[in-house]
């Protein structure tokens, strides 16, 4: 369905201003949902206020929702969302909003009147113009290093100058403001605030460390 040229999903305006506080949107791929919430409680008291659980694992939806329970200040993201039925399980889990890695017509329309707003991935303009005619501002740039990094982010400003960005997939502490210094990125995301090093060593502090330090650096 077709939109007009000025439309945006009234949840997608609201998820834009909770996603440009965060500037940095850590992505976690969870084994236990135990160590899922001591992540989580690390990053938010070094600062981070949005974070994306994957549904790749078991653990995934227990721990969205221990986290949700748990840190109800916390935007939080049920990521690589590839079908309705995982839209369904994260907005039970208690997900603010669902990412998907890329974008179908079922997936876009669907996103459009559902309860939580999706953040669609697209990697070429034709992914954002099919976004663009259900509604959609704003988008998931991935794999955004593979699909031309920066440049490409600044080649998109042109003729999708409404459009709104969080790349992700290559970004870490060497380039993330290469990325928000570009007016049409709202936030970064990445695995580096969550290295596995740290998870493994259950090093909280250094987690909590790491995220005080990166944001600070890139406020």
């Amino acid at each position: 369905m077709k939109k007009e040229s000025g439309y945006q999903p009234s949840p997608q305006r609201h998820l834009e201003s909770h996603i440009r506080r965060a500037h940095v949107i850590p992505i976690l791929t969870v084994d236990d949902e135990a160590t899922a919430l001591s992540v989580a409680d690390a990053l938010v008291a070094g600062g981070v206020t949005a974070l994306e659980i994957t549904l790749r694992t078991p653990a995934a939806l227990p721990a969205l929702a221990r986290i949700r329970k748990y840190l109800p200040q916390l935007t939080l993201a049920a990521g690589t969302v590839r079908s309705i039925d995982d839209y369904h399980a994260a907005i039970d889990g208690g997900a603010d909003f669902v990412v998907s890695p890329g974008s179908t017509p079922h997936l876009l329309n669907y996103g459009v009147t559902a309860a939580v707003p999706l953040l669609p991935g697209v990697a070429t303009a034709s992914e954002l113009l099919m976004g663009f005619e259900e509604g959609y501002r704003g988008f998931k740039f991935f794999p955004a290093a593979a699909s031309g990094g920066v440049p490409a982010v600044k080649s998109l400003l042109g003729p999708f100058a409404e459009a709104w960005l969080v790349p992700t997939g290559g970004v870490g502490g060497e380039n993330a403001k290469d990325y928000l210094d570009q007016p049409n990125v709202a936030a970064v995301g990445g695995t580096w605030l969550v290295p596995q090093d740290l998870i493994a060593a259950r090093d909280w502090e250094g987690i909590e460390r790491l995220a005080y330090n990166t944001l600070h650096k890139l406020a």
